[in-house]
């Protein structure tokens, strides 16, 4: 609160209310918390990070800040799915707030009251605010809105004070994070002849023979394998097999999809509605309360665009007509009523390209003016507008190739909707436009219009009756309840005729189970309460009814053989084929005769131009050693058998041609520190996380 003092010394504006909405009071009723026993026990930690214990309550805390800040970014309470997203981010910052903050501590870094204040009113004021307080007519950030903010805090709520303390912590600690990686960036220094290597690697190029031997080229049984050696080899290459928490579910599905009588209902009621909307005085009023779809009376205006479940049903709609039932693609029923159609106020539709003079001298905007003759100038000689305005336009709507889209003459200021107005054709407007805000090079794209739409729509959703429903979790409920174990469970389904199916290493935040969406409550319920060989209650999911059974759970660390036995057996397996082809390939003279050994399977490739920079081999695979001793011997040479995951590889040198040598590396140089700054920062993270030795359980809460 430090700050709000701070910016009002500074500023001197009169205190107003904001506009854009950029708080939202901290209320919401849909904040995820666990049942009583949970929040009553003392097993509520959801995590570790560096060794300190992240309570349920603090995760949650962290969830509803960034929840927020969804619903303020979109203007809406994120959906389930949506929150799963959240809460990820959520998990994220703070992993990263406990892992840097050590590190911020160690190197000096700061964030001042001074630089803080810069980053909320200053010339550097951070992207969040930016985005958030946006003038609607030029699409660019309005300061404005942002200082009579900042001015009304001083006498706002306790709440929206709370909130904005917690957004500048949020900026200083995203400043912190930018500096820290600057550090990282700038520390990266690439040698000469790092850049000259990178310069060969890309620039040589080598003729060679490749013979390619695939591991099926031997049949499995020609290979024996031992539990000892399988056992061996695990614990020698335990990395690879790592495990995470994962278990293995049985299940069976109950479905709640419509019946035929459904089906047959919903037709018969949407057409007997069609008829009396017909007939209805009030449309508006007839399609809200019987419609499935709220809202269900609309006006269109000139550009916008009419449901297609309507235009591609009908070519021309009158008004007074009323039209359907159709079937939509998303298996909904739908009518519409053309209540009216009207003349009102015109509207058009244009693109530009803002050169902005906001804030400049007359003489610099004097060379705003000569740049934005000179693109007028390029797009009269049929240069492309869409492209030009991402190039050079200096609002929103550049992402868009400046396209403003449909609008009335009062929505803009007046220098600019008289020019575009005035026009009689659509095309490129031959002059200048100014306005405050800059000058404009105008595309008129569609010519005014003026006809409205009044369109009631009447939508029924197939969905299953009550007596389908109820009919199906009877069903489900009777089966879990003669269930009490695996063994029942599987014996009830084949007698009863039921498919057991299997969902096998399922991840401890994994949210679908096969192709069931949000399962997350099975889930759970596998990780947090089931033991091996218990069977679950009932669970609801959204087309069906679950009743599961656990199989397995594994904890994360090292894998036991039994785990991953096939893969394995599959890496051993392939380790004493390639034993058995390059015994089988040793003495013989040429590639052809080393291809004669195995005929069918092997292959025998010419590749002209194959660079020492490449990993794959056109025609084979990813062979990286292969690659390297191609480039290892001389001409005329050929290697020694080589073991790639794909197979056995023999390559033979016909023609080497190196890199011709260039008197300055410094653009690969450049190249090479750029790349290094990009990995830099993650890969400082990867490993800071890795020393924090972060544990997840929040599969055990969510």
């Amino acid at each position: 609160m430090a700050l709000i003092k701070q910016i009002r010394q500074r500023t001197g504006l009169a205190i107003g209310v904001i506009a854009g909405g950029l708080i939202l009071f901290l209320l919401g009723g849909d904040l995820l918390s666990p049942n009583s026993t949970l929040l009553n026990s003392s097993q509520n930690i959801v995590g570790e990070i560096a060794g300190e214990d992240i309570t349920y309550e603090e995760y949650v805390a962290k969830v509803e800040e960034f929840r927020i800040a969804y619903q303020q970014r979109t203007g809406r309470a994120p959906s389930e799915v949506e929150m799963f997203t959240v809460r990820e981010q959520a998990w994220q910052a703070m992993i990263v707030e406990r892992v840097f903050k050590e590190e911020y501590e160690k190197l000096g870094l700061t964030i001042s009251p001074a630089e803080l204040v810069d980053m909320v009113q200053g010339k550097n004021i951070v992207p969040e605010l930016r985005q958030q307080l946006v003038n609607p007519q030029t699409g660019q950030f309005d300061k404005s809105q942002l200082i009579t903010f900042l001015q009304s805090l001083e006498t706002a709520d306790p709440a929206q004070q709370a909130f904005w303390a917690q957004q500048e912590q949020i900026f200083a600690d995203s400043r912190l994070r930018i500096k820290y990686d600057n550090m990282l960036a700038t520390s990266e220094y690439v040698t000469t002849a790092e850049a000259k290597m990178e310069y060969n690697a890309a620039n040589s190029i080598a003729d060679a023979s490749i013979l390619f031997v695939p591991y099926y080229a031997v049949e499995d049984d020609a290979v024996t394998i031992s539990d000892s050696e399988l056992q061996s080899y695990l614990n020698s290459h335990q990395d690879m097999f790592k495990t995470g928490n994962t278990a293995n579910v049985e299940y069976v599905s109950f479905s709640i999809l419509p019946s035929g009588e459904d089906s047959a209902e919903v037709i018969a009621n949407i057409r007997q509605l069609t008829d009396e909307l017909r007939t209805s005085d009030n449309d508006s009023v007839f399609v809200n309360r019987n419609s499935d779809l709220r809202p269900a009376f609309y006006t269109f205006r000139p550009g916008d665009q009419l449901p297609a479940d309507l235009t591609n049903n009908v070519d021309a709609i009158e008004a007074g007509e009323t039209y359907g039932p159709f079937v939509t693609a998303n298996g909904t029923y739908v009518s519409f009523k053309v209540t009216d159609q009207y003349s009102g106020t015109p509207r058009m539709r244009a693109s530009h390209i803002l050169f902005s003079t906001e804030g400049m001298d007359d003489a610099t905007k004097a060379q705003v003016k000569t740049q934005a003759d000179e693109v007028l100038a390029d797009l009269k000689n049929g240069g492309d507008f869409a492209l030009t305005a991402r190039q050079y336009g200096q609002d929103g709507t550049s992402q868009t190739g400046g396209d403003l889209g449909w609008f009335a003459k009062a929505d803009f200021v007046d220098a600019f909707a008289e020019a575009t107005y005035a026009r009689n054709s659509t095309g490129l407007l031959p002059n200048l436009v100014e306005t405050e805000y800059g000058y404009h090079i105008i595309e008129v794209t569609e010519l005014p219009q003026s006809e409205y739409t009044k369109l009631a729509v009447l939508q029924l959703e197939l969905v299953a009756s009550d007596a389908t429903r109820n009919e199906a979790f009877r069903n489900a409920d009777s089966f879990a309840a003669e269930s009490g174990n695996r063994n029942e469970f599987t014996e009830n389904a084949v007698d009863q005729g039921y498919r057991v199916l299997q969902a096998n290493n399922i991840d401890a935040s994994a949210r679908n189970l096969n192709n069931l969406q949000n399962a997350r409550e099975v889930i759970r319920w596998a990780f947090a309460e089931a033991s091996t060989g218990e069977v679950s209650p009932v669970f609801e999911l959204d087309n069906a009814y679950i009743v599961a059974s656990l199989v397995s759970r594994k904890e994360e660390g090292d894998a036991k053989l039994e785990d991953v036995r096939a893969q394995v057996e599959g890496q051993v397996r392939n380790e004493k084929k390639a034993e058995v082809i390059k015994q089988a390939l040793a003495g013989k003279s040429s590639l052809e005769d080393m291809k004669a050994v195995y005929p069918e399977a092997a292959s025998l490739n010419e590749i002209p131009d194959l660079k020492l920079s490449s990993s794959v081999i056109p025609g084979i695979g990813f062979a990286p050693k292969a690659v390297g001793a191609i480039f290892g011997i001389s001409q005329g040479e050929t290697t020694q058998p080589l073991t790639e995951d794909i197979g056995v590889i023999v390559a033979k040198l016909n023609a080497l041609t190196p890199a011709a040598e260039i008197g300055d590396y410094s653009g690969y140089q450049a190249q090479l520190a750029q790349n290094a700054a990009q990995r830099s920062s993650y890969q400082v993270m990867m490993a800071l996380q890795d020393l924090a030795d972060v544990k997840d359980f929040r599969y055990k809460f969510f």
